[in-house]
């Protein structure tokens, strides 16, 4: 049993910033990777960007040199600071964890939360 649970979203003026938090809970044992994915109405979700266990990070290029994904392995938690933001990041934002559940098996599971809404006006 494991819980993603994503805030910080909202409505900001295009040029503005927004940071979203991600806090995952339950039977964890590992998160391999976790990331942040979009998804617009009338659209397919898309990674936006996806940090490791090592803190290796890879960043859309949509998004490149405005966003910033950070981790912290110790609280299970994951930050993404948006800058400049455009009406094109207007979206749903969904957090995702990989995550190894025990200690006896080597599978990883993949997880979201609820997502939260972000808005960027013109």
């Amino acid at each position: 049993q494991v819980q993603l649970v994503e805030s910080g979203g909202g409505l900001v003026q295009a040029g503005g910033s927004l940071r979203l938090s991600c806090a995952a809970s339950g039977s964890i044992v590992s998160i391999r990777t976790m990331g942040w994915y979009r998804q617009a109405p009338g659209k397919q979700r898309e990674l936006v960007t996806s940090i490791t266990s090592n803190g290796d990070t890879d960043y859309s290029d949509s998004v490149k040199g405005r966003f910033t994904v950070s981790r912290d392995n110790a609280k299970n938690t994951a930050d993404l600071q948006m800058n400049m933001l455009k009406p094109e990041d207007t979206a749903v934002y969904y957090c995702h964890a990989n995550v190894r559940k025990s200690l006896f098996k080597s599978q990883y599971y993949d997880y979201w939360g609820q997502g939260t809404q972000v808005t960027v006006s013109s």
